[in-house]
């Protein structure tokens, strides 16, 4: 049996390394997945330029962390899944026992229990997540689109939270994966969305995941303006997402959304960040302001079947496919182009890229 493997290991800020580390083991309730897919992420991109994540690692440690694969060993104690399997494991897994988890906010659990190490050709598998929230993939399912269950569970909890319903008007700042997997998801639900986006070739692509009509900063003198006018007597949308990460779009979120609306601010900003905001509006639009971070058992499940029916796009959202030994270059050259990329996510393919 192998005893090492090749994985990317995150040192500090902008130092990725592929090297070989010892193939893990299963202990009681694990199980060991070879990595048959592993996809590149926004939040990765910033923990690679910050060099740590505040919640989820500090270096060194293994990186990555949306994947699907299939079992390679499983512990004692494992009866739901086998060796063979093909799973989506899902890169946390809360405790269900504390005050946020016994009051359905398991995103915000207290021990709320992370994985990384998804760029490598094997990833042990804690039990919590083996018994919470890892799932099988039926065969006929690419294991590169399983492997976006975690991001669209993110997703589609923020879509939920926010209460849009078929008919209602959605704004989505922001054309990043993100941005344009909340388009696809609130297309999906009947939801008329338009979307805010930066450069000419993010109109069509913002199209092509559900967007009916699409406003360019660069283009309009006046963003706010321009996108009110799209919406029902241009008294702005029902809803607002936003999903780039910066004050000024925090602040046209707010300026954008109807009265008695819902703005969901989806993009995090570094910490220390600060908004100004109108109170006066804000009090008299009785207007709803919220965030949404991370997902939980329940809407990973929803996003996993909205990728397994074929519904969701996900081979438009797979724009490049890597080798394992090519991660730690894509990564520099993600932060070269970052921006300014017309990527949406690279899969890395542990067991070599059919060219």
């Amino acid at each position: 049996m192998t005893t090492e493997m090749a994985a990317a290991v995150l040192y500090g800020k902008e130092d990725l390394r592929l090297e070989q580390v010892p193939v893990p083991r299963a202990a009681a309730g694990e199980v060991v997945v070879r990595v048959e897919a592993a996809l590149t992420c926004g939040t990765d991109l910033k923990v690679y330029r910050r060099g740590y994540h505040a919640m989820m690692l500090k270096p060194p440690i293994p990186f990555g962390h949306e994947l699907a694969g299939v079992i390679t060993e499983i512990g004692a104690g494992v009866t739901a899944f086998g060796v063979g399997d093909r799973v989506v494991p899902l890169n946390s897994a809360p405790c269900d026992g504390c005050y946020f988890c016994q009051r359905g906010q398991q995103n915000l659990c207290e021990d709320l229990l992370f994985n990384n190490g998804a760029y490598a050709e094997y990833l042990r598998i804690p039990a919590r997540i083996v018994e919470k929230n890892m799932l099988l993939v039926p065969a006929e399912v690419p294991l590169e689109y399983a492997a976006m269950t975690e991001p669209l569970a993110c997703a589609v909890r923020g879509f939920e939270e926010s209460g849009a319903r078929a008919g209602d008007s959605m704004i989505v700042i922001g054309a990043g994966p993100i941005g344009l997997m909340f388009m696809n998801v609130a297309a999906l639900a009947g939801v008329h969305v338009i979307a805010v986006v930066k450069r000419d070739d993010q109109i069509a692509t913002a199209k092509l995941f559900g967007a009916e009509q699409v406003v360019q900063t660069t283009a309009e003198a006046d963003v706010v303006a321009a996108a009110r006018r799209l919406t029902p007597d241009g008294r702005g949308a029902d809803v607002v997402i936003e999903a780039v990460a910066t004050p000024a779009t925090w602040e046209w979120a707010v300026d954008m959304v109807r009265k008695g609306g819902v703005v969901n601010f989806f993009g995090g900003p570094p910490s220390g960040t600060k908004v100004a905001l109108d109170t006066n509006r804000l009090h008299y639009g009785d207007i709803t302001l919220k965030a949404s971070f991370h997902h939980t058992p329940a809407t990973c499940r929803t996003a996993f079947g909205l990728i397994a029916s074929g519904r969701f796009k996900s081979a438009e959202c797979i724009t490049g496919k890597v080798e394992l030994v090519e991660v730690p270059a894509l990564f520099r050259q993600m932060l070269i182009r970052s921006g300014g990329s017309r990527e949406i996510k690279t899969a890395v393919f542990p067991g070599g890229v059919a060219r």
